[in-house]
């Protein structure tokens, strides 16, 4: 009896450890420094802050080749085309920037640089485009309202002072200039997306804001358009969902609730749809099992680190795999070779998943392709079944789409990755089934195995982008696909 009772309690004092183990070591105390208010050149907070500053610069330098399976932007200064890295998405995005051109992001240094050196077809959005791009951002819509996410691109660039256009982030995103505590810069956009979870800006923690500072940008936004096609807006789809829950299935409802969230039309199917970008905070912070624990993204991509006689949150951003996994092993005691090898393993099973269900979506957007062809002559397909499959097809695009767009392989949140993918094939597998029946019964022969002209949608996208090769299409870590 008396061990029933001392069971829930030893339980309730190992969550109470677990919760405090992996708190980030308290920082020293910053210095009383003052910057001058709407100071954006980082050179300038860097000859208050030098080693935070010198740590910054170096996100323009290559990170070590060979430290990570899946994600490796930047190794030793190369580009990785992820079409080529998974062709089923050249077929998904034909018709769309992200289908001509779609590389492993670089360093921080580089995300204005990238954008400029990107395909023209990925900026078609206008000043929508620099939200997540420059320091500027903030004053410029703040200035400029509507016009500022509607204009051209290069027009809207060209507000930004010269020798700051192809500067990234800077510390004036993050920092407050009087005190260096933590701000939340972007109320134009994460401001409006928090007051949608419900939450009290004036309440949030600093641990809070060591994940919210990174959550400005690293979150799924979407550009609205008007009728014309013009964007007028860049919002965060969070309506239905709330702190620490923040689900795919709100986040598509969104997404197919108006026409005005249709960035672009799908070749391959003709759907006018919506896009996903990068969303780690979304998937990070849906219960995962860091988050319960109370880490924030910071504590891992920022570790603290001695310079000199100082210590400073580590401000070369990267993942913890390309940095001896040091971050991690302020919690853990294995060796980072087991470290590895468990994100690996995850990253693997995710990653296999991930490509099951791309070629089944493929395959689905191919069977539509197919139809209308048969539709344009004169056959009659049912309207019931066409619509069921549309809807199976458009609730898996986005599942994958949104594992795809998120920069972990599954690691942030690998449970939530494994129900998003396994879904996302079954929705591929009903929209496949009723479009068969709806051909079958227009009394068309529907081959068993679609031929998905991969190097069709691969090849030709222009001289920066590696060519498909065949063995790519079943590039499964875990073997050739059943």
């Amino acid at each position: 009896m008396k061990m029933k009772v001392f069971a829930p309690f030893m339980a309730a004092a190992l969550c109470g450890l677990l919760a405090t183990a992996c708190a980030p070591p308290k920082p020293e105390q910053v210095k009383g420094f003052q910057i001058p208010d709407g100071t954006i050149d980082p050179a300038v907070w860097g000859k208050a802050y030098p080693e935070e500053y010198e740590s910054w610069k170096k996100t323009a330098e290559a990170t070590p080749a060979g430290k990570s399976k899946y994600k490796k932007g930047n190794d030793n200064g190369q580009t990785f085309d992820k079409l080529s890295e998974y062709p089923f998405n050249a077929l998904l995005f034909n018709g769309w920037g992200f289908g001509v051109e779609y590389n492993e992001p670089r360093g921080h240094f580089y995300m204005l640089t990238d954008q400029l050196e990107v395909d023209p077809s990925r900026i078609k959005s206008g000043g929508a485009c620099l939200t997540c791009k420059t320091p500027y951002a903030s004053q410029l819509a703040e200035k400029y309202g509507t016009d500022y996410f509607s204009k051209p691109y290069n027009d809207v660039l060209n507000l930004i002072p010269k020798e700051h256009q192809k500067l990234g982030v800077a510390c004036i995103d993050c920092h407050d200039n009087k005190d260096m505590t933590l701000k939340l810069s972007r109320g134009f956009t994460l401001g409006k997306g928090l007051a949608k979870l419900g939450v009290d800006e004036t309440k949030l923690t600093n641990q809070d804001k060591r994940t919210l500072v990174c959550a400005q940008c690293h979150v799924s936004y979407m550009v609205q358009k008007t009728p014309e096609m013009k964007s007028q807006d860049v919002i965060f789809p969070w309506e239905g969902s709330k702190w620490g829950n923040i689900a795919i299935e709100n986040v598509i409802k969104k997404l197919r609730s108006d026409q005005s969230y249709g960035e672009w039309t799908q070749s391959v199917t003709g759907f006018k749809m919506a896009f996903i970008r990068h969303p780690e905070f979304e998937m990070f912070s849906n219960n995962s099992v860091h988050w319960m624990a109370g880490v924030a993204c910071a504590d891992c991509h920022m570790p603290y680190t001695k310079v000199g006689s100082k210590k400073i949150s580590d401000h070369r951003i990267m993942s913890p795999m390309k940095n001896g996994f040091k971050a991690c092993q302020q919690c853990h005691s294995e060796t980072p070779e087991w470290l590895r090898e468990q994100v690996i393993a995850i990253q693997d099973r995710a990653a296999s998943q991930f490509i099951r269900s791309g070629y089944a979506l493929a395959t689905v957007a191919k069977l539509f392709e197919l139809t209308h062809k048969e539709q344009a002559a004169g056959k009659q397909i049912d309207k019931k079944l066409y619509d069921l499959a549309k809807d199976h097809y458009e609730e898996g695009f986005y599942r994958n789409l949104f594992f795809g767009a998120e920069n972990s392989v599954g690691f942030h949140n690998p449970t939530e990755a494994m129900r998003m993918l396994g879904d996302a094939t079954m929705h591929a597998g009903k929209a496949e089934g009723f479009l068969r029946q709806a051909l079958t019964k227009a009394g068309v022969d529907v081959p068993v195995k679609v031929d998905l002209e991969l190097a069709k949608y691969t090849n030709n996208r222009g001289a920066k982008k590696l060519m498909f090769r065949p063995e790519q299409e079943l590039k499964d870590p875990f073997g050739p696909q059943s």
